[in-house]
């Protein structure tokens, strides 16, 4: 059995997914085996003092190594280790990388808004879409959100905003991040008409499952408006404990609504797709196109 593992260390969680591949009809697939999530919220320090402490360092050191030995008892062939917006603007990122490879043998790749962007787009989820329609493609995260626009099946323009959850409980996202993001979302937005959205994260697909929607249907606005209004009538203790919450989804779920919400309002956009994929799919997807394709 062919395994490959995705590594994404997030502004809130560190996650593996370890995948077995299989070939079908001359293609490539597939399936998840292993995804563990471990939440880090590396932004807290990264957005507050550009700097990752020695403790939030040394957890993710022992996290890399528990991950490394769970791939080696996988038998894991091929990996890809990503890190995203806390590890760019910590001023320390490159030294935790250095610290990574010694301790655990592992190679972690900091990588730019551009390419994060493009690795969620190698989930090729528009090929399951309409292609008649254009879609703007929302990725929200800890540290950033990544937009793309999708016309004909393809990505007209795409961009990384320092705009996320874990940010904007700090208080850490600016008002001129918002001003910009809002003039590019109009500017590419503008020539079409009935623009559909896709949302991608860990907070999208748990507000989804919260919805109650059918498989692949999709989500209203009113219906995410409502959920969010629902959301914000608890407390953070009846999120976790009336509600169910996991204590590091019951903060974020919040503004994550928000940054959806506005997005949805500025561009006309009625209803938002939801596909399970992540950051962590688009690296297996990734490794099967560099590796096998």
């Amino acid at each position: 059995m062919l395994r490959y593992a995705a590594i994404d260390i997030g502004s809130n969680a560190v996650r593996l997914l370890i995948a077995d591949i299989s070939k079908q009809d001359g293609k490539y697939r597939y399936k998840k085996n292993t995804l563990i999530r471990v939440p880090l919220r590396l932004g807290d320090d990264a957005f507050l003092d550009q700097h990752i402490s020695e403790k939030k360092s040394a957890d993710l050191v022992k996290t890399m190594a528990a991950f490394k030995n769970l791939m080696d008892v996988y038998h894991v062939s091929e990996y890809l280790a990503c890190a995203t917006s806390a590890m760019r603007e910590a001023h320390n990122g490159q030294d935790i990388v250095k610290l990574i490879k010694k301790e655990t043998d592992l190679t972690l790749e900091i990588i730019e808004g551009q390419r994060e962007a493009n690795i969620i787009y190698a989930n090729h989820i528009e090929e399951q879409l309409d292609e008649n329609k254009t879609y703007l493609y929302i990725d929200v995260g800890g540290g950033s959100t990544e937009l793309s626009v999708f016309v004909k099946g393809a990505p007209q323009a795409s961009r990384s905003f320092n705009i996320g959850t874990i940010r904007m409980l700090d208080n850490q996202d600016k008002e001129e991040t918002w001003e910009e993001m809002k003039d590019w979302v109009k500017e590419h937005t503008k020539a079409y008409k009935h623009l559909a959205g896709i949302g991608t994260g860990g907070n999208i697909n748990k507000l989804f499952r919260m919805s109650d929607e059918k498989e692949n249907a999709p989500l209203s606005l009113q219906k995410l408006n409502s959920m969010y209004n629902k959301l914000t009538s608890y407390s953070l203790k009846e999120r976790i404990h009336t509600l169910g919450l996991n204590p590091d989804r019951a903060d974020v779920i919040i503004p994550a609504c928000e940054i959806y919400l506005t997005l949805m309002k500025w561009t006309g956009i009625k209803q938002i797709y939801v596909p399970k994929v992540g950051m962590a799919d688009g690296i297996i997807k990734l490794l099967i196109e560099e590796k096998l394709d």
